[in-house]
This record gives structure tokens, C-alpha cells and sequence, in this order.
């Protein structure tokens, strides 16, 4: 791997950079390197909101969905596999985009088919078209999952805690809304397929912010220069070192977690002896609490000169939770989802690890496309495995258990990438 040519770690911007990431990702003007843009700003949450709603929703009412089409056990953990299987499929295409085509033109093509996806699942009895289509409409989420922390990285690069907490703030809220109203909005209009529908309309919405910043990129190439020469910077490939496996470890396992949860806690408090909307109520809970912890971790583990504390600690709230769903799943149901949500911000970290352990915007969207692309490879067993135990065993001794040796490698992984160092260096 070649170093970075200036060996002063906060002087990265000036070396292998191309186009557009010195440049505002729809308007193609130059912005402050501390401020970037706001309508960048805006877009971005906007995206964030998006981002697990078309998960937690199906969660909330997948018992509604399974008798509405038909499906088993094992096809039921199978459709709650299908984000992680293509976020890992279509994330790795990500910076290969990025290289050709500006973030914002990317953007307004995810969104769509985000918007897209979800419409069309929603209207069809076939379970092969309502697998289809839930793949069209998280192939949207997978490209943005990893450009969200590369414009962090090319436009707030001072305030990289900050704008990575409101994002995931923002994912957590998206998160927490579906959730909770998921059950409600089908009961309301007698059919689970209003509950997955509705979001549509929020997804349409964050197609607007990007569609005048991708206009103004095709002008702006229009009056570029010819003979305009751009550094083409050295290609990092986070694969060749140790960083980018354990990120991408860590990142896989703590999703493998996190997935397995949307999919099936609902079902969990269900069989626990709850309603359904109580049910789905507790799995909103997780997402809810988990608000304030997205702004904070962030900001904590930008300021924290190890990650090692915040790791150790995450661990040892996730493993409190899986012991007491296994003992007590309706007696202190409260707790465990507290627990739960605590553990849970091992996501906003991992989030935020991406832009400290890299130097520049190329080595960060570098990063982001390898750690979440391989990690949701390790993340599909979660959801698959679950549904298989739960079927196998009739019950949530053996799922919960294997979420527990799941979480001894991700603290292993946490370990590794809690040090202080560069993708770039490896």
C-alpha cells in the first residue's frame, strides 16, 4: 500500500482526491471543509430516516405477512435475511459508482428505487415477486448505506461526531417510527400491506433534496475544462490489511445482532405472551432509547482516545439482555429492552470508526464499501439462523444462544480495531 504523500495525518485533503470529492456531490462547487453544504446536510437525513424502516416494518408485522402469503419458517427467515444479503451484494459496487458517477445522481437512483420497491411488494400475492421486490427497494438502502459516511468524511470533516450522530440519529428515528406504527397503520386499514406501504411516501420525499444537486452536477460537468487535470489518487484496499477485516468483523457481527433483533423480537414478546401491538410496541422501544444513544456514541468515541471502554461496555449490556430474554422474556421485558438499545450503539460506533481509521475520502468510502459489504455477508446468517433455531427447537433458548457466540466475536473484532490507526497506513 503507498503511503499518503504528506506525512502530517491532518493534512490529507490535498492527496488523492479526485473530482468530486473535493466538490459539493450535486452542485459540483467547492464548499467550506468544515460546514460543507446544507442542502447536503438536509439530503442526508432525509436519506437516514429510510435507511431500516423497510426492515422494522416487515418485523413489526411479519406473523401478518407469513399468513397473508403463505410463507414458512425458514422462507420467513429468509425474506428477514434479504437486507443483509444485499446490502453486502450492492454496497461492494458502491465506490465503483462513486468513481463514475457524482454521489448526488447515485442518490436520487436509490431513493427511487427504494420508493419503488416498496409499492410494488405491497400490491402483489406471489411470495417470489414480494422477495423481488423487497431486493429492488434495499438495493437503494445498500448504496446509501455507504455513501452516508463518505460525504461525513468529503464535507464535515471537523465535525465528523457531530454529523455522524445526527445521521444516525435520524436512522434510529426512521427506525423507531416504522416500528411502532407498523401494526397500528394495518389494523387501521385492515391490511398488513398498508403498514409496509405507507413508508413509500418517506422514501419519495428524500428523492427530493438530491434531484436539484444532481441537475446542477450534469451543468457543472458541462463547463468543466477540458484540459482540466485531476490527481488520481492511490486506490486503498482495505482488504489487504488486518483494519479492514476487523472492522469489517466487528461490523458483520454487530449487525447479525442488530438484524436478528428487528426481525424477530417482536416474535419473541408474541409468543412471551404479549399483543401484537405491545409486541411491536417493545420493539420500537429498542430503537427509541437508541436515539439519544446514536447522537452521543459518536461524539464519545471521537473524543475517546481508545474505543476499547465503549466496547467492553456495549458487550456487556447486550449480553444482560440475551441472558434475560432467555429467563424472564415478559417479567422484566423493560429492562431487557433498555439493555438491548445500549447494546445496540455498537452500530452508531462502528459507524463512526470508518471515518477515524481513515485519512481521506477515497481510503473512508474504500473502508465503508469493505467493512459493511463483508460484514453483511457475516450479518445474514443472524436473521437465517434465528428463524432455522426457532423452527428446529420450538422455542428461544437456541437462537439466543447462538447470539451470544455471536457477540463473543464481535467484542473480539471490537478489541482489534480499538487502537488508534489508518486504513492508509496498512
Amino acid at each position: 500500500m503507498t503511503p499518503p504523500p504528506t506525512a502530517a495525518p491532518a493534512l490529507p485533503a490535498p492527496v488523492a482526491v479526485d473530482p468530486r470529492p473535493t466538490r459539493d456531490p450535486g452542485t459540483g462547487r467547492r464548499t467550506h471543509p468544515a460546514t460543507g453544504g446544507a442542502l447536503v446536510l438536509v439530503g442526508m437525513l432525509l436519506v437516514a430516516l429510510n435507511l431500516r424502516a423497510v426492515v422494522t416494518s416487515l418485523g413489526a408485522l411479519l406473523d401478518e405477512v407469513r399468513d397473508g402469503l403463505g410463507l414458512s419458517g425458514v422462507t420467513a427467515g429468509l425474506v428477514t435475511t434479504l437486507p443483509t444479503i444485499a446490502f453486502a451484494g450492492l454496497g461492494a459496487l458502491t465506490p465503483w459508482l462513486v468513481r463514475r458517477v457524482a454521489p448526488a445522481r447515485v442518490l436520487v437512483v436509490a431513493m427511487f428505487a427504494l420508493a419503488v420497491g416498496q409499492v410494488l411488494r405491497v400490491i402483489t400475492d406471489s411470495a417470489l415477486i414480494f422477495v423481488l421486490t423487497s431486493a429492488l427497494a434495499l438495493s437503494g438502502i445498500a448504496v446509501a448505506n455507504i455513501l452516508l459516511p463518505m460525504l461525513v468524511k468529503q464535507h464535515f470533516p471537523h465535525r465528523t461526531g457531530l454529523v455522524t450522530g445526527a445521521y444516525t440519529m435520524a436512522l434510529t428515528v426512521g427506525t423507531t417510527v416504522a416500528a411502532a406504527s407498523a401494526v397500528p397503520i394495518a389494523h387501521a386499514f385492515g391490511s398488513w400491506r398498508a403498514g409496509l406501504g405507507v413508508w413509500a411516501a418517506m422514501a419519495a420525499v428524500a428523492v427530493l433534496p438530491w434531484v436539484p444537486l444532481a441537475l446542477r452536477t450534469r451543468a457543472a460537468a458541462r463547463r468543466a475544462t477540458p484540459t482540466a487535470v485531476v490527481a488520481t489518487p492511490a486506490r486503498v484496499r482495505p482488504a489487504r490489511t488486518r483494519l479492514g477485516w476487523a472492522m469489517a468483523v466487528y461490523f458483520g457481527a454487530q449487525s447479525l445482532s442488530g438484524y436478528a433483533i428487528m426481525g424477530w423480537l417482536a416474535q419473541l414478546f408474541r409468543d412471551a405472551g404479549y399483543q401484537p401491538e405491545s409486541a411491536g410496541l417493545l420493539l420500537a422501544g429498542v430503537t427509541a432509547l437508541g436515539v439519544p444513544i446514536a447522537l452521543l456514541m459518536p461524539t464519545l468515541a471521537g473524543r475517546l482516545g481508545t474505543l476499547r471502554p465503549l466496547v467492553l461496555g456495549l458487550t456487556t449490556a447486550s449480553a444482560l439482555a440475551y441472558l434475560g430474554l432467555a429467563l424472564a422474556p415478559h417479567g422484566a421485558a423493560l429492562l431487557w429492552v433498555a439493555l438491548l438499545a445500549i447494546g445496540q450503539g455498537a452500530f452508531p460506533m462502528i459507524l463512526t470508526a470508518i471515518g477515524l481509521r481513515a485519512r481521506t475520502a477515497e481510503g473512508t468510502v474504500a473502508l465503508s464499501a469493505f467493512a459493511q459489504s463483508t460484514g453483511y455477508v457475516i450479518a445474514a446468517l443472524g436473521p437465517l439462523m434465528v428463524g432455522i433455531l426457532y423452527e428446529a427447537t420450538g422455542g428461544w433458548t437456541a437462537p439466543i444462544g447462538f447470539l451470544l457466540g455471536a457477540l463473543a466475536v464481535q467484542t473480539t473484532a471490537g478489541m482489534a480495531i480499538a487502537r488508534p490507526r489508518y486504513v492508509e497506513d496498512e
